[in-house]
C-alpha cells in the first residue's frame, strides 16, 4: 500500500473543513428586512437641533437689542 504524503493529507483536511464551513454558511436564514432606513431618526435629530437653534436665537437676540438702544 502506498503511503500518503503529509502535504496531501493536510490539503485534503483543509478542503474538507472549508466544504463543511461553506455549507453551514449557506444553511443560515437570511437577515430580516430592516423596519426603518434611519431617515426618521435623522429627521428627529434635525428637529431637535433646529429647536435648539431657535431657542438660542431668541435668548441671544434680546441681548443684542438692548445694546442698540
Amino acid at each position: 500500500m502506498a503511503v500518503i504524503p503529509r502535504f496531501s493529507f493536510a490539503l485534503m483536511a483543509v478542503v474538507l473543513v472549508l466544504g463543511i464551513v461553506s455549507q453551514a454558511a449557506h444553511a443560515q436564514a437570511p437577515a430580516p428586512a430592516p423596519t426603518s432606513d434611519g431617515t426618521s431618526i435623522d429627521q428627529g435629530i434635525a428637529y431637535v437641533l433646529m429647536l435648539v437653534a431657535l431657542v438660542l436665537t431668541y435668548l441671544i437676540h434680546p441681548l443684542d437689542a438692548s445694546k442698540l438702544f
